[in-house]
Formats: C-alpha cells, structure tokens, sequence
C-alpha cells in the first residue's frame, strides 16, 4: 500500500496546526503589549481608519492594550462575529468597558452597531515572510478578506509563530503584514501603510 504524499496541502496544514499549537502554548499572551508597542511606533495608519481586532482565546497574544490605545488615538474599533461557515465575518463596532457576548469557539464579541474595517488585525496560528497564514481551519478570513478588496490585513502572533513555508492553497488569503512582540514584518504590498498615522 503506498503511503499518502505529504505533499498533499490538507495533510501538510493538518500536521502544520498540530506544531504550531505546540509553540505557542509556551508563549505569554502578556507579549501583546510589546506587539502593541510595535504597531503604534512603526505602522502608520490613516487618520480615524475603522480597525478590526479579535478578543484573544487559549493562549493567543493579547492584543488588547493595541485596542485601547487605538480607541483612544479615536480609530473606530471593531470586533467580529463569527456567521456560518462560508460566510464572511461580521464586525461590531466596540469601546472599552463595552459588555462582551459569548462566542463560538471561545471567544467573545460586541453587541455593538455593525461597521466595515479599513485595517484588519487578524489572529493564527503560524506565518511566514511571504504573508502565508495558517488559520484554525473554518476559513471565516479566508472568506472574508476578498469582500474587503481595500482593507489592509496584518498578521498578530508570537515571533515563535513563524514557520519558513506556511502551507496554502489558491483560496488562502495572504496577509500584508505581520506584527509580533519583536516588531513589524512587511510582507507583499511595502507601500500599503505609506500615509500619515492617525
């Protein structure tokens, strides 16, 4: 019987989750500040832009403090709910103190007005230079990010989060950017964040 090829892109990401998982379970989700840091020195972004974020689960960075600071610079904050599979995401506007909603998969979201992200800050589970991302597995960015043609995405992660080829198909979304608690990679659109920070 011949063993199947590991070539094979569901296999490879398959075995990919399983290591990346590994890594980051011995990460602090508290190195989101040093990623926030990062951001708010080094990513310029149009004045009073909407910013999508994610309420960390398990143990993803913690982007929270980047939220706040963001929120308080006057960007619209948004945070996203999660539809059906094959659907893209939906996004709530929210503010800090703003009363959190139980989602699917563990995380939460607002029960504010709906709204559309210029900058995305997307969760993962590994990466690599070329903007490759290796989600959980339900697609919902995959989906999404083709709707928002315009809207730049940037990556948030552990540094140890990165691998040298991420495994991706031809509906795999790449991302422009990605920040980590050792600072900003830039990947496949270098002028994307040329404007004036708001």
């Amino acid at each position: 019987m011949v063993a199947p090829l590991l070539d094979d892109i569901p296999e490879r990401k398959r075995l990919a989750r399983i290591a990346a998982f590994a890594r980051r379970d011995g990460c602090d989700p508290a190195l989101g500040a040093a990623l926030a840091a990062h951001v708010l020195a080094d990513l310029p972004l149009p004045a009073g832009a909407a910013i999508s974020g994610f309420w960390p689960m398990g143990r993803e960075i913690d982007i929270s403090p980047l939220l706040h600071a963001l929120h308080a610079r006057g960007h619209p904050i948004l945070l996203p709910e999660t539809p059906k599979r094959g659907n893209p995401l939906i996004f709530r506007h929210w503010h800090p103190g703003a009363p959190m909603i139980a989602e699917r998969f563990g995380t939460f979201r607002p029960d504010g007005p709906i709204g559309l992200p210029e900058v995305l800050f997307v969760p993962l589970l590994a990466f690599d230079r070329t903007g490759r991302r290796l989600g959980y597995g339900g697609g919902f960015y995959d989906c999404t990010l083709p709707t928002l043609p315009r809207a730049r995405a940037i990556g948030c992660a552990y540094a140890a989060q990165e691998m040298d080829e991420v495994p991706a198909g031809a509906y795999d979304a790449r991302l422009d950017a990605i920040a980590t608690e050792r600072g900003l990679i830039r990947c496949s659109v270098p002028d994307a964040f040329s404007r004036e920070s708001g």
